[in-house]
């Protein structure tokens, strides 16, 4: 992973689009079936919107029927860290970007294997970087 990034709030707002922003830096959740990911099938790298720092390969990526896109793994288990969260009267497993701390969606104990995990991401916490050149 790469060093600790940190900004200001208005350095967030001027760097990110509106639901990017309200995702990542106010732990928000785009719709269901609204992500420009959730339904990809595109080969690459996500990023992290915020940073920049590689999180997910495609090649970890399943159809999860959630309505977000899910992986069943990080490309390191640093880049992703886990917090518990007990907002709107649930208890999660958030998932954030080590190097920045953007909230990216939250993980689930209901994956395939060989893992058993489900990444839940938001598509707007990412950026899809194509394989294809």
């Amino acid at each position: 992973m790469a060093e600790k990034l940190t900004k200001t709030d208005a350095e967030w707002r001027q760097q990110l689009s509106p639901d990017e922003y309200h995702v990542t830096r106010q732990k928000g959740t785009e719709p269901a079936f609204s992500g420009r990911y959730w339904n990809s099938k595109e080969h690459g790298t996500y990023k992290c919107v915020c940073c920049g720092e590689p999180l997910f390969s495609s090649e970890t990526k399943y159809e999860s029927g959630t309505g977000w896109p899910s992986f069943w793994q990080p490309l390191e288990e640093d880049r992703v860290e886990a917090h518990l969260d007990r907002s709107h009267g649930m208890e999660r497993t958030e998932a954030l970007c080590a190097r920045c701390g953007a909230h990216l969606g939250h993980v689930f104990e209901d994956g395939p294997a060989p893992t058993g995990l489900r990444y839940c991401m938001n598509s707007a916490a990412l950026k899809l970087e194509s394989d294809k050149k």
